[in-house]
């Protein structure tokens, strides 16, 4: 892929939709190495599939690569694309984890999504595509339990 062919370095409008939007990959100048890459996203939003209103959530994607690196703008503006999107909280987590194992091939990927409360309730889900390298080091998310994040 040349970089001509990415949203890097372009005008690029935010998607409408996850299912219009794209997500980029670019090669990994440290294949031969195992390690940790992190993404965290503080302000994520979707909506509610039943009364349309917003969710909120922290998501904290892990990534350990393998040939491919997600690249940066593609990643926030399909993250972005979830703000109209009706879906439960556990229908965008794990799909977010899903679409980004299924591009990037990855070592090792987990994501956590640190959900706000909907009806009272946070709800926070976790999804991983296997066990991690033992030689990579896997910080603590950063997150704190839940007492009005």
């Amino acid at each position: 892929m040349t970089n001509d062919a990415l949203q890097l370095g372009q005008a690029t409008p935010l998607p409408a939709s996850p299912e219009e939007a794209r997500l980029d990959r670019v090669p990994n100048p440290h294949a031969d190495t195992d390690y940790c890459a992190r993404f965290t996203a503080p302000e994520f939003t979707s909506l509610c599939p039943v009364t349309g209103q917003p969710d909120f959530a922290i998501l904290v994607i892990d990534y350990v690569p393998d040939r491919w690196l997600v690249e940066s703008k593609s990643l926030k503006l399909y993250l972005g694309s979830f703000r109209n999107h009706g879906a439960f909280h556990e229908d965008c987590t794990v799909a977010i984890g899903k679409a980004l194992a299924g591009l990037l091939e990855p070592r090792y990927l987990r994501i956590g999504g640190f959900w706000y409360p909907r009806g009272g309730i946070p709800i926070d889900v976790f999804w991983q595509t296997g066990a991690p390298p033992t030689s990579v080091w896997l910080p603590d998310p950063g997150v704190p339990p839940y007492r009005a994040r």
